[in-house]
């Protein structure tokens, strides 16, 4: 059978990409080869330059357009380091907050509730995944979305999880509060300033 693209990507950037391939299937296929395998070849410093740019990319959902702008901000930021500006605002969108508070299995799955119109910033219905939160800010399930099957049992689904120190969530009243400006977490290792120097060619 056909590889999937997305299990091509993964083959490429890694499992964390997609969660289509954070499976036992995905698993079981990249173990397959045996001796006919092909080695990869060893990459360029370019090549290892996008290779992290798709990464990032692909487990951020985001297009090379938007990508791209989120560089640009970045590195046109005075007194601050490109590579922390650039974490920040990948970081802020909405849908990875959603995703980082524990109340969407994927950032995919977060875009499309946002999109639907589940969630309010500061009591406005907001239904831009891209939108940037800042200190301050309160994130909310509207009232007319709690009753939906996924908000349901928050407190007993997520009483492992634990969110981001730079998010504090109130489980019972289903609304976060951005504390402050997020940092690198050390569960996915991006290598921003190499990507920084993809774009600085």
């Amino acid at each position: 059978m056909k590889a999937q693209p997305k299990y091509k990507i993964c083959r490429r950037l890694g499992p964390g990409v997609h969660e289509k391939c954070q499976s036992p299937k995905f698993s079981a296929q990249t173990q397959k080869g045996g001796k006919g395998a092909k080695r990869p070849k060893p990459l360029s410093g370019y090549g290892e330059q996008l290779l992290e740019k798709q990464k990032i990319r692909f487990s951020y959902g985001i297009s090379e357009r938007q990508f791209a702008s989120y560089v640009k901000k970045a590195t046109a930021k005075k007194g601050s380091h490109a590579k922390d500006v650039l974490n920040e605002l990948l970081e802020c969108r909405l849908d990875n907050v959603i995703y980082r508070l524990g109340l969407a299995p994927t950032r995919r799955a977060a875009r499309q509730m946002v999109s639907h119109g589940h969630f309010t910033v500061n009591g406005k219905r907001t239904m831009v995944p891209s939108y940037s939160v800042h200190v301050g800010d309160v994130i909310a399930v509207r009232e007319g979305s709690k009753s939906k099957a996924f908000f349901s049992e928050l407190e007993n689904k997520l009483k492992n999880y634990k969110n981001p120190a730079w998010l504090k969530f109130d489980i019972g009243a289903v609304r976060a509060t951005v504390e402050s400006r997020p940092v690198s977490l050390p569960d996915e290792q991006f290598n921003f300033n190499t990507v920084l120097e993809y774009y600085s060619r």
